[in-house]
């Protein structure tokens, strides 16, 4: 039967790829929704299909639980908003780039926060998880407005990663993964408010909204917040760097995207990073085991 640690590296891997096949939804969907519009609905979808199937979830939860979901879903709901807001500033190869420096983010904060010891062969991981990403998606780099709030952005992440490692348990991933969301959809809704909230106009629109608050919200987000109860934080970063590359293949198996030099080169060397942590023995590659706060 497999161990929970390689079902945790499972669900993230999953996770990447349903958040990878939202990219050419989302492109298409932004030309007719406002980015906070979309996120508000998206997540308010997601809030309520989760309170409906898991009612008593929150209730269930430690104040310490609570408020350290709070926390989680501040830190995501803002990088949110920073990311899109980045992205109307800057173009989208260089904000998925920018984006994608969580990987390295990652190792740098749960060394510094955690007094993690973080392996070579998981800094080597790291490296070609960010080379791969930089093969991908870059071409061309400046530092302007767009690309510092983005990298903002990236820092919260990160943040959000290590402490989502950090707090979260198994028997609290459900809860948690509600409180996370219903934040999230409260942040962007604040954001959305001022110009008023646009709903989509047609049935396709409402199907890929539904979809992506289902599918690469609210499971994504139980997904995480449970196999980060069983996974360390840069691991988990790095198997999470699959994104870009699974948003390469749907291009191409559903945008009608052609095949490029950028994606045979950068795609296999973040898929090399992903087994490089999963396929080393975790003695010489990956860092010590997460301390878990008992709530």
């Amino acid at each position: 039967m497999p161990s929970r640690k390689l079902l945790a590296s499972l669900a993230l891997l999953g996770i990447a790829a349903a958040w990878g096949s939202t990219f050419y939804l989302i492109h298409d969907l932004l030309d007719r929704v406002p980015v906070a519009d979309f996120l508000a609905v998206r997540f308010a979808i997601a809030s309520v299909a989760m309170l409906l199937v898991a009612p008593r979830a929150i209730p269930r939860l430690s104040p310490q639980a609570r408020r350290n979901a709070l926390v989680l879903g501040t830190l995501y709901g803002v990088a949110q908003i920073l990311q899109t807001t980045g992205l109307a500033h800057t173009p989208a190869s260089v904000s998925g780039f920018i984006t994608g420096l969580y990987v390295v983010i990652t190792p740098l904060l749960a060394a510094l926060l955690l007094h993690t010891r973080i392996g070579g062969v998981t800094w080597a991981a790291v490296a070609l998880a960010l080379g791969g990403i930089g093969v991908l998606t870059l071409s061309g780099f400046s530092m302007g407005y767009g690309e510092a709030i983005t990298l903002v952005a990236s820092v919260g992440y990160a943040l959000h990663i290590v402490a989502l490692g950090h707090w979260s348990t198994g028997t609290d991933a459900l809860g948690m993964s509600i409180l996370q969301i219903i934040v999230i959809t409260v942040i962007c809704g604040i954001a959305a408010l001022p110009r008023g909230v646009t709903l989509p106009s047609t049935s396709a629109d409402w199907f890929s909204i539904v979809y992506m608050a289902l599918v690469a919200g609210a499971l994504a987000m139980l997904g995480q917040t449970w196999a980060q109860s069983q996974l360390d934080s840069t691991r988990s970063a790095i198997i999470m760097s699959m994104e870009p590359v699974f948003a390469a293949f749907f291009a191409v198996l559903l945008g009608g995207e052609s095949v490029t030099w950028r994606m045979l080169v950068g795609g296999p060397m973040v898929i090399a990073a992903m087994l490089l942590v999963e396929l080393v023995p975790r003695r010489r590659s990956i860092e010590g085991e997460v301390q878990h706060i008992a709530v």
